[in-house]
């Protein structure tokens, strides 16, 4: 995704002295920022919606009984590619705000940033640039995997380099890299790659709330022709998952489901004798819960994506962390699918688990976390599915060294149920 020269958005911290006085904008009948309603307010949407003002403002005061735009533009990656520039070296408290107890950048927050990173270059693809039409409402339906490379150390100069890559009829693919050096205007390379994402956003017509097309995508060097083509690919094969029907396990499968249940029925009805290096499911589980608040909301008033994505990475860890009982090391998040949105005021309740553990690799046991964030209403006595999320850690190899007698457990089933899951997830 190299640009001879991409937009380059720097960040600052969000921590600023009282007594500063800012001078007046030029503009004085612009409003400042943090009066706008429904923003998100971290160090990089701030800086985005900063640096995409005019863009943004149509979006919070759109013409009224505006026209939907007429005509669609063809865009090249280049349009809307974007860099954001963390300055950690020379901002202590940008690079402080950041920071987990590793020395580390916290994942939790970049999840955030990548979202919020994200749904700024749909919108700008998809923009017309004509302020008298009405704009569209982008959303995040998916995420496609998102891996980590190697750690992400807080105090090195990072990047985030992002551009779409692919666009169909109402939906685009959003890539991007995390990139960590010691020089700030070095080159990226695959060894300064420290995590790659994919977002898939979906427009709707910001009046009807139905599906909208969405300007077309003109690749022009061969990587991206060649990024759109494993992006079509992509997006095929999920079409091909949600209209297909849930398979019958087959001979092998049904003696994976039966050796799954084999040692919980141990757990349930000897449980002096079973197996003390393996857990229940159901005993691996951690829980917390949430009012959604106003300044939690996009632009356009629903929970902002990354909000959701940074509380479910850290029930996640603290799952991976009281089940391994040393501190755990992320390694990537699965696809996730935003099923429905989430508004201010709802009530969300996050479930976590250890699914399963793979440990037949002893240097690199893994953990693999599920969270399912539920949209509860008391008043009506319903629940629904929101989002689930699928993390995968191990442990820091510094934990484990300093404890030579390390041993994961091993995670079981209780119920049929429960077992057909994890070999879902296993085949997935």
């Amino acid at each position: 995704m190299k640009s001879s020269s991409p937009k380059c958005i720097p960040v600052v911290s969000t921590f600023a002295s009282p007594f500063d006085v800012t001078p007046p904008s030029s503009d004085s009948t612009r409003k400042p920022l943090s009066l706008w309603p429904g923003m998100y307010h971290s160090p990089v949407t701030i800086a985005l919606w900063e640096a995409r003002s005019k863009i943004f403002e149509s979006l919070l005061d759109p013409p009224k009984d505006a026209p939907p735009q007429s005509e669609l533009l063809t865009r090249t990656p280049s349009h809307s590619r974007t860099t954001i520039f963390y300055p950690f070296s020379t901002d202590y408290i940008l690079r402080e705000q950041y920071r987990d107890p590793w020395n580390e950048v916290r994942i939790g927050i970049l999840l955030e940033d990548l979202d919020a990173l994200a749904g700024t270059i749909s919108v700008k693809h998809c923009s017309d640039d004509d302020s008298t039409t009405r704009p569209l409402l982008l959303v995040t339906a998916s995420v496609d995997k998102i891996v980590l490379k190697k750690p992400i150390s807080v105090d090195t100069v990072l990047k985030i380099v992002a551009s779409v890559i692919w666009v169909g009829r109402s939906s685009i693919e959003i890539q991007l890299e995390v990139i960590q050096s010691e020089l700030e205007d070095a080159d990226a390379s695959p060894e300064s790659v420290a995590l790659t994402a994919n977002f898939i956003f979906v427009a709707r017509d910001s009046k009807t709330g139905k599906a909208a097309p969405i300007n077309r995508l003109s690749p022009e060097t061969e990587l991206e022709k060649l990024l759109f083509e494993e992006a079509e690919a992509r997006n095929n094969l999920r079409k091909k998952k949600r209209g297909g029907e849930r398979k019958e396990l087959d001979h092998g499968e049904y003696n994976k489901l039966g050796g799954l249940l084999a040692e919980g029925r141990i757990f349930s009805d000897m449980p002096a004798l079973a197996d003390r290096n393996s857990i229940l499911l159901k005993d691996t589980r951690l829980e917390n819960s949430l009012i959604c608040q106003p300044q939690q909301r996009n632009i356009h008033g629903r929970i902002f994506g990354g909000f959701l994505m940074h509380r479910a990475f850290e029930l996640a860890f603290s799952t991976a962390y009281t089940f391994a009982g040393l501190v755990p090391y992320f390694l990537e998040v699965d696809h996730v699918d935003f099923l429905r949105p989430v508004d201010v005021g709802d009530f969300l309740r996050f479930k976590s688990c250890v699914l399963y553990t793979q440990l037949d690799k002893l240097d690199c046991p893994l953990i693999n976390i599920e969270v399912v964030a539920h949209v509860t209403s008391p008043e009506i006595r319903s629940s629904e599915v929101s989002n689930t999320f699928y993390f995968k850690f191990t442990v820091r190899p510094e934990a484990k060294a300093r404890n030579n007698g390390f041993k994961l457990r091993n995670v079981v089933p209780a119920t049929e149920e429960e077992a057909r899951h994890i070999l879902d997830r296993m085949d997935a």
